[in-house]
């Protein structure tokens, strides 16, 4: 069993709902329990939302018909990259661990497989790789911040 199938059992687990999960073969053996499983206390990872300040609002109102143009333009630019997206939900962690180096910065060149970045999904660190060749142009996520499942991590420029 390779980590892409412990992730779908992990993701099974979350959307089932269940309580606890056993697999099993010749020589592999695995249980994931969630906190239904047998414990009285319920554990939950608060939801961040991040929204922009009411107080901008009116002042996107009053800015110069330019702004839309430029918006218009930044969206045409990031339409000719790339993105590498988080394959669950969990943790996003830039380092393999706290006193370690960050695994890419922006302007780096990353090969398909290469180890970008880190997600914690129920006590397990995985690492996520990249699946295109490029150059990194743009980081959307901050370090150890949640991220869901399908989120943009980062901008690649496969040219």
């Amino acid at each position: 069993m390779d980590i892409k199938d412990i992730q779908n059992l992990i993701k099974f687990v979350s959307k089932a709902e269940v309580s606890e999960v056993k697999y099993k073969t010749k020589d592999f053996e695995i249980t994931i329990k969630t906190p239904l499983a047998g414990s009285d206390a319920v554990y939950a990872q608060p939801a961040v939302y991040h929204t922009a300040p009411q107080a901008a609002a009116p002042a996107q109102v009053a800015a110069p018909a330019a702004a839309p143009a430029e918006k218009a333009e930044a969206v045409s630019d990031d339409s000719k990259y790339v993105a590498i997206k988080s394959p669950m939900i969990g943790t996003f962690y830039r380092k393999p661990s706290p006193d370690k180096d960050v695994f890419v910065n922006v302007g780096d060149e990353v090969s398909a497989g290469k180890v970008v970045c880190v997600i914690e999904a129920m006590k397990l660190f995985n690492q996520i790789d990249s699946e295109i060749s490029g150059k990194i142009v743009k980081i959307l996520v901050d370090d150890a911040t949640p991220v869901e499942y399908d989120q943009p991590l980062f901008l690649v420029d496969p040219s």
